[in-house]
């Protein structure tokens, strides 16, 4: 703790015996003695309050998780994820009717756009629509083998 050999302990040992006299040097070092133990008291309760808070700490900390796990859990059950799904779609599928219009008739047809659809249907007409042919039988030259 404080690195003190046995050389300097023999050495405060000797000064201690020549300052305070051998009369008194038991009683200081008994005192001495509660003061080092009162010392080690302090430090061991300080340090045992210390990891006491620690492990409360990860206690709480442990007590959350599971609360949070708990409330995932039962957000989970099977009716709450119907109805939240059933909304979602609910709220997907809803139409904004003030933003839809009324559907604007046709304009009537004039001799210009019936002129336009005349001419768009002959240029469309394929060969075959114009004039049905009739097929010619097969010529036995003509079969397969």
């Amino acid at each position: 703790m404080f690195d003190i050999g046995w050389s300097e302990l023999i050495v405060i040992g000797v000064v201690a015996l020549i300052a305070i006299g051998p009369k008194e040097l038991p009683g200081v070092l008994r005192m001495v003695g509660q003061w080092m133990g009162k010392a080690r008291r302090m430090a061991n309760e300080f340090q045992n309050q210390f990891q006491e808070a620690m492990r409360e700490a990860e206690v709480a900390d442990m007590k959350k998780q599971f609360d949070d796990v708990t409330a995932a859990a039962s957000n989970l059950a099977s009716g709450n994820v119907l109805t939240s799904a059933v909304k979602d779609v609910e709220e997907a599928l809803k139409l904004d009717t003030s933003a839809i219009a009324t559907p604007t008739p046709p304009e009537p047809p004039t001799a210009e756009t019936l002129k336009e659809a005349t001419v768009h249907q002959a240029t469309t007409e394929t060969p075959a629509q114009a004039a049905p042919v009739e097929a010619a039988p097969l010529q036995p030259a003509d079969k397969p083998t």
